[in-house]
């Protein structure tokens, strides 16, 4: 892969996303219970309003008459690093909201844009084996982002403010880096310049909109759970998300190579069905490593999701690209707005109960994958056509 193509971009891109928000994200349940005495019903609260940006993304093609889809996603790069960067100094609940939502606007806008992009760049048949991996270096970055912080925390006992600070500013220093070194690549299609809503691509829709809901669960409760219920310290949840990104690190791009052989169908039925015994696992754990176990199975299961993004690329008219994948974002956090806010307070009568609506939500996405078709393609969106 040539130094300067667009491809080593989107990489270079995924490294520092990945490497600030896995520091804000692996720190923030430790963060908020102890300097800011967070319960679930604030938890809740802090990550709805995290997705609000989210629900707002189809804004994004607006912004896009404006600037070209490579500079929108370094400013949006830029404005994450910047949001990880403050969350330190502003310890309080209004002052996390405040700090969360600007992280969350860079970072959502950056994803919105970065997938269109992909799509657009990535020839079709080697999309699911680029996304595992990019997912490789996600993990790769995380790899990195937990090592500072051991290495800040632990080793040279820093609080979280200059931990968040000197992150996001690293973060931040490498953006700029992108900006001289790469030049403009060219987009293959012109897009489409305003909102749509295609019929043939309600199945899509569909499948985005409980991935959405489903995945809230997981990443909102299950962090959540090992601090409140198992007493998890800040070096113990940084080991399980070590975990995690060293199982994505070795088997990331194994598992793209291994959708575009199965073909989509397939992968989400495997996902799903493992999806939702890790759900009613988690409503019914009272063991530590068991719960730990469950996570990082949880999270591996999470990278089939590949195959949403590759299912769409097949069916989709290149123009497309830009406007669904910002109402596709929209799409993903109408349930992800209202989900964490609401279970944050089922959370409090129930916390079983929070993990039992998950699974159901794995079941539901389980059956909607059964109307992929074997190859899909334009014309070919569903089993029902015929």
């Amino acid at each position: 892969m040539p130094s300067s193509s667009p491809n080593r971009l989107l990489l270079l891109m995924i490294f520092i996303m990945s490497l600030v928000f896995s520091v804000w994200q692996v720190l923030l349940n430790n963060f908020v219970i102890e300097r800011a005495a967070f319960t679930g019903a604030e938890i809740g609260m802090l990550q709805s309003l995290r997705e609000v940006p989210g629900f707002l993304a189809f804004t994004a093609i607006f912004v896009l008459l404006i600037l070209k889809e490579q500079t929108f996603a370094l400013i949006a790069l830029a404005i994450t690093c910047i949001g990880v960067a403050l969350t330190g100094f502003f310890p309080t609940v209004i002052g996390l909201y405040c700090t969360t939502v600007v992280m969350s606007v860079g970072f959502h806008y950056y994803e919105t844009i970065n997938q269109s992009l992909t799509l657009q760049w990535v020839d079709k048949d080697k999309t699911a084996e680029f996304l595992g991996q990019a997912m490789s270096w996600k993990a790769a970055a995380a790899l990195s982002s937990y090592a500072l912080v051991w290495l800040l925390m632990t080793g040279l006992e820093l609080d979280y403010i200059w931990v968040y600070g000197l992150v996001g500013g690293l973060g931040f220093i490498g953006v700029i880096y992108l900006v001289i070194v790469f030049p403009k690549f060219p987009q293959h299609a012109n897009q489409t310049k305003k909102m749509i809503l295609r019929k043939r691509y309600w199945l899509y829709y569909l499948l985005t909109f409980l991935s959405g809901a489903r995945r809230q669960i997981f990443m909102v409760f299950a962090g959540f759970m090992m601090v409140e219920k198992f007493g998890y310290s800040v070096s113990q949840i940084t080991a399980l998300f070590l975990i995690n990104y060293v199982f994505n690190l070795f088997f990331a791009k194994k598992i793209g190579q291994i959708i575009g052989k199965i073909g989509e169908r397939k992968a989400l039925t495997f996902e799903y069905l493992g999806l939702t015994v890790v759900f009613v696992s988690y409503a019914l754990v009272d063991i530590a490593e068991i719960a730990a176990a469950l996570y990082v199975i949880d999270h591996l299961l999470f990278a089939f999701a590949i195959a949403i993004k590759t299912y769409f690329q097949k069916i989709a008219d290149p123009k497309d690209i830009a406007a669904t994948a910002s109402i596709s974002f929209t799409i993903n956090h109408i349930a992800a707005v209202v989900i964490p806010a609401a279970l944050g307070l089922v959370w409090l009568y129930s916390a079983t109960l929070v993990f039992f609506i998950g699974a159901a939500l794995a079941v539901c996405s389980l059956i909607a994958s059964q109307l992929i078709p074997a190859t899909p393609a334009q014309g070919k969106e569903t089993i029902l056509i015929k």
